[in-house]
């Protein structure tokens, strides 16, 4: 599994920038630039509003690290990815499996 890991891959972790009118933007910051193996699972079309919208479903797996959580994104190739789902496939904390959502 870890010669398949040849993708480079940022994960985000999000952050709230004061915006000066009391308020507050949101933002990403990079928590970490890891090796990954990025597989396309499926993609699909729809319609949104007027217009055809194109969503992809990824599965990005990367060595096991603690502070990965779905509130995350992933970066990869210029394509912000949604973390939809963590797991640890076999329990044995080596390797984590991202599954990811890339929406327009």
């Amino acid at each position: 599994m870890i010669g398949q890991m040849r993708e480079r891959v940022t994960l985000q972790a999000p952050v709230r920038l004061p915006d000066g009118a009391g308020g507050a933007d949101a933002a990403w910051d990079a928590a970490a630039t890891v090796w990954a193996k990025v597989e396309e699972r499926s993609g699909e079309e729809r319609t949104a509003g007027e217009r055809l919208a194109a969503e992809a479903r990824l599965r990005v797996t990367i060595r096991h690290r603690s502070g990965v959580t779905a509130e995350m994104r992933a970066l990869w190739n210029g394509r912000a990815l949604e973390i939809t789902g963590i797991r640890d496939p076999d329990g044995r904390k080596r390797f984590l499996v991202l599954d990811c959502e890339e929406r327009p």
